[in-house]
């Protein structure tokens, strides 16, 4: 059985539904091929799971409709505090301090859990979006005008152009013959969520230790916050086996007294840590978005806003494509998507990898430069209302539409 699509989206996660919502709204069809079941992420439970939402994101999230739904499960971020130091010795004397009352839009972002995320745009795409769960696809196969893709249990898509939210290991990048590039970074990042005993005051902290950034995020309704540790992979391999007990008890003093006390709650989870980026984002009737193209270091929470500004440049390119009669899957038309997005993606990406590699160490020299570094930063105004926007995800430029909470 044979069904055609304007487009079809291979990988149900966060951008891949994101980016189908964008497009139907605009008058394509679209089918999402998502290999797991719809209840893998759509259980109600706490996890401890969040994204740090760049401003910019979450004007694409209300251009789509989802905000309205989501806003009162969110948690504005007003300020940000970084700072470095050694595991139980406290932060250093200098640091960068971000306010969000410097800027006129009077937040930094927002922090979401991936619950309320992942289950918010699969109830969008019910009636809007052909919703394929639990399949897999295995083949694809250029056929003049059209993409035919091969399912796991059978059937066939067709589309003038498949879209690649496939992750990290995307099959969809590798059946199209594009390479990557990168390396590992040697570091494990653990996940997990705490309550704590005074209120954050949605402040987010990034803590930059030998070993890897600690990053504590607020999380609604303000005594607690989710956790994004960064050590190296001895370390971390060791610390996830232990009890939840002592896994607190090494927590501890990386994490400091400046909330109170801390327990855990929810499960603790674990990934490894690597660059990875695309040699190519598009190829003959293919295109890749979010961790299909580039695989970031976790440092500022940019890795969900880079694919978010996947999606809405390639749902700008493609909407206006097809408004002016062109063929949307055509090579000069994804051409213009990959000059959009990939300066800036690989312009992140290798910037996040000096940071890590810049304060991940003990080298004095470095500890110095860093030091005066943040602290140039922080003491000039305009210098650190640059950074704040460019964390905002307002400097790009051009700026898509969905950025900027414009419907296409």
């Amino acid at each position: 059985m044979e069904q055609n699509f304007d487009v079809v989206i291979a990988g149900g996660g966060l951008n891949g539904p994101a980016l189908a919502l964008a497009l139907v709204d605009a008058g394509l069809s679209v089918a999402v091929v998502d290999a797991r079941p719809v209840t893998a992420r759509a259980a109600d439970d706490f996890d401890g799971r969040a994204y740090a939402l760049a401003l910019a994101s979450q004007r694409l999230l209300a251009a789509l409709g989802l905000w309205p739904g989501l806003s009162a499960n969110s948690q504005p971020i007003l300020k940000v505090e970084a700072t470095q130091g050694e595991p139980g010795d406290g932060a250093g004397p200098f640091g960068l301090h971000f306010d969000a009352a410097e800027l006129e839009e009077g937040r930094l972002g927002y922090m979401l859990e991936d619950r309320f995320l992942y289950r918010a745009l699969i109830q969008a795409m019910q009636g809007r979006v052909t919703h394929v769960p639990g399949v897999s696809v295995i083949c694809q196969e250029i056929e003049g005008a059209r993409v035919r893709v091969g399912l796991s249990d059978g059937r066939e898509l067709t589309g003038a152009v498949l879209i690649g939210a496939d992750g990290r290991q995307s099959g969809t990048a590798t059946r199209a013959g594009i390479g990557r590039t990168g390396h590992s970074y040697g570091q494990i990042a653990l996940v997990a969520a705490v309550d704590h005993e005074l209120p954050h005051q949605g402040t987010a902290h990034q803590y930059f230790m030998p070993t890897g950034p600690l990053a504590i995020l607020p999380l609604p309704p303000g005594n607690r916050s989710s956790i994004v540790w960064s050590e190296d992979e001895t370390n971390a391999r060791a610390i996830m086996e232990l009890d939840d007990g002592a896994f607190m008890r090494v927590l501890r003093p990386r994490f400091g007294d400046f909330l109170g006390e801390i327990r855990l709650t929810g499960p603790r989870f674990s990934y490894p840590l690597g660059l990875t980026l695309a040699d190519r984002y598009v190829a003959p009737r293919v295109a890749l978005i979010g961790d299909a193209a580039h695989g970031v270091h976790p440092i500022a929470g940019q890795g969900l806003n880079l694919g978010l500004r996947d999606v809405a440049a390639l749902a700008e390119v493609l909407v206006a494509a097809r408004r002016r009669g062109e063929d949307i899957g055509a090579a000069d038309v994804l051409a213009r998507y990959e000059a959009w997005r990939k300066p800036d993606a690989t312009a992140l990406a290798y910037g996040m990898d000096r940071v890590n590699a810049l304060f991940s160490n003990r080298n004095p020299f470095l500890k110095l430069a860093r030091e005066v570094g943040m602290g140039l930063v922080d003491a000039v105004p305009p210098l650190r209302r640059g950074f704040m926007r460019q964390a905002a995800g307002l400097r790009l430029q051009p700026m898509p539409k969905l950025l900027t909470g414009q419907r296409l």
